[in-house]
């Protein structure tokens, strides 16, 4: 009988030692028979099964074309291959084509899964801000598992949502991002910058058109910032009378810094990448995939004053050299003095930092319109 694992809840160390003829499937949503899935592939010993990808392709309730959903999966099923698997695949729904040829294994779904989605938000929270999170499937280290990001980004996002909800909705979590460093170890996947972007255009062109006109883009991933300011800037000048927003990662403004000074342990240079910060929230939110006894405090990036490594980054100089130039274990600080505690506090001073964001967005857009509708300007002179 099939053995079937979530590829996400291992550790870097756990996916290097899978056998390479392993199956690995990446699922266009969820609800599909497992056992027809097993006898697809000759009932393999193991099975390992990774995040679902949540929206983009009829019936899943958020629909972009097969064109953009085809180069974000191609692309992650490459970053499997790049690591040396050889029986990658992903699993649709029955009537969907990507392109991916001997790649995709088509199945019908069953139950609630086997009716179309309603509409991806629902029409009537056009009057809200629409969050965006995105995590991914990343290395983190010998003690976190590969979702660390997503969990982090979806609990923010639904906190915010569930403190505000006449202010914001929610699309449903992406556990996928952009690395641009995934050589350095194992588990890591990769959208693609140009994919990921044109991916999220599109989604945002999507919604648009259904009314939608606030935005707010959450990430808990660092190596999809710079896209996602890219992304922000052609969707404001794509569409002007939108206000669409992000920033960086989370507990990065006046307020989240001061929350994160006033409990830290650890130096500068203990909060990067699955470090105090990151063990602490994952801690908090699922003790159950943490290997404290495993976490390695790495601090020995090579700093400079223009260039150094801790939460929010500092110096002038923005670069990407390969990552085990700085860690030989994939983190970047001190997750050994990681605390669900901690993660309980910096989780809801996170909420916070979001909800006057949230807020602050509605004032952009409001404001903004108001001035366009009287006139202002070059606005006046416009049909």
């Amino acid at each position: 009988m099939t053995q079937f694992f979530s590829y996400d809840e291992l550790t870097w160390q756990e996916v290097a030692e899978l056998p390479r003829d392993t199956p690995l499937v990446l699922p266009l949503g969820k609800g599909y028979p497992l056992g027809l899935l097993s006898q697809a592939l000759s009932e393999p010993p193991r099975i390992g099964i990774l995040p679902a990808f949540p929206f983009g392709w009829q019936g899943s309730g958020l629909r972009l074309s097969e064109t953009l959903l085809g180069a974000v999966v191609a692309n992650l099923l490459d970053s499997l291959r790049d690591d040396g698997f050889s029986r990658v695949y992903a699993l649709c729904p029955q009537g969907i084509s990507l392109g991916l040829h001997a790649s995709q294994i088509s199945l019908p779904l069953h139950g609630s899964a086997a009716v179309d989605s309603p509409s991806l938000p629902p029409d009537d929270e056009r009057d809200k801000v629409i969050l965006i999170p995105i995590g991914h499937t990343e290395q983190h280290g010998y003690h976190l598992p590969l979702s660390t990001d997503t969990l982090i980004i979806e609990a923010i996002a639904q906190g915010v949502v569930k403190a505000a909800p006449e202010r914001s909705a929610a699309l449903p979590v992406m556990p996928y991002g952009v690395s641009t460093h995934r050589q350095s170890f194992p588990g890591t996947l990769n959208v693609g910058g140009r994919a990921f972007e044109d991916f999220w255009l599109g989604v945002i062109d999507v919604l648009v058109a259904r009314g939608f006109n606030r935005f707010y883009f959450l990430s808990g991933h660092g190596g999809n910032m710079s896209f996602l300011v890219n992304i922000v800037k052609y969707a404001g000048e794509r569409f002007r009378r939108i206000f669409c927003a992000t920033a960086f990662l989370y507990l990065s403004g006046p307020s989240g810094v001061a929350a994160l000074e006033k409990r830290r342990q650890s130096p500068i240079g203990g909060m990067g990448h699955a470090c105090e910060l990151e063990t602490s929230l994952i801690l908090h939110l699922r003790p159950d995939l943490v290997r404290m006894e495993r976490a390695v405090d790495e601090m020995d990036f090579i700093a400079t004053p223009s260039y150094f490594m801790d939460w929010v980054e500092g110096g002038a100089l923005i670069a990407n050299p390969p990552w085990d130039d700085d860690t030989a274990t994939g983190a970047y600080g001190a997750g050994s003095l990681g605390t669900a505690e901690k993660g309980s506090l910096w989780l809801k001073a996170a909420i916070e930092e979001k909800l006057l964001h949230v807020e602050e967005i509605h004032q952009q857009h409001l404001r903004r319109e108001e001035r366009r509708q009287r006139g202002y300007g070059r606005w006046g002179q416009r049909a």
